[in-house]
């Protein structure tokens, strides 16, 4: 099983790559549906949008939905490489994803585990499965990597 969600780890770190070549915050992100297939995948555009929402879990979540025509997502798995934040969390309660695995935490904005862990949240009417650490040193080099030579410029 972790060979599957490695392999699909790896696709959201291909969008993640190109992400960083836009000068965007490299995160990658790829829905895939309970037969395997993947619905969409998308990386964070909010500098080229000029969109503060368009951060690769939201762009992949309403591509999903338009090719399904449903704005709930049952029974798919997001892999994206970085801990979804609050608002992606949100998004992702909302769509009903039935799982999310990310690969590195994201200690300062992250709501699945690190500064908020909304799946655990009893109050919510649906909470996520969550994975994490697939592809966790690859995930966070990248966007270690990103942040210093941002800084370094």
């Amino acid at each position: 099983m972790r060979e599957i969600h490695t392999e699909f780890m790896n696709l959201a770190l291909e969008e993640a790559k190109k992400a960083g070549q836009k000068a965007e915050v490299p995160i990658g992100a790829v829905l895939v549906a309970e037969s395997g297939d993947i619905l969409s995948r998308s990386h964070n555009q909010t500098i080229n949008l000029g969109d503060p929402t368009a951060h690769a879990e939201i762009l992949t979540l309403r591509d999903a939905a338009q090719k399904v025509l449903n704005y709930r997502l049952l029974s798919t798995t997001l892999y994206v490489t970085v801990e979804p934040c609050i608002m992606c969390m949100g998004a992702i309660v909302h769509a009903r994803v039935a799982r999310v695995v990310f690969g590195a935490y994201d200690p300062k904005w992250g709501a699945a585990g690190s500064l908020y862990n909304f799946a655990d949240d009893p109050r919510l009417n649906h909470r996520p499965e969550i994975m994490h650490g697939i592809c966790k040193d690859a995930c966070r080099t990248l966007i270690q990597d990103f942040f210093r030579a941002k800084r370094s410029r």
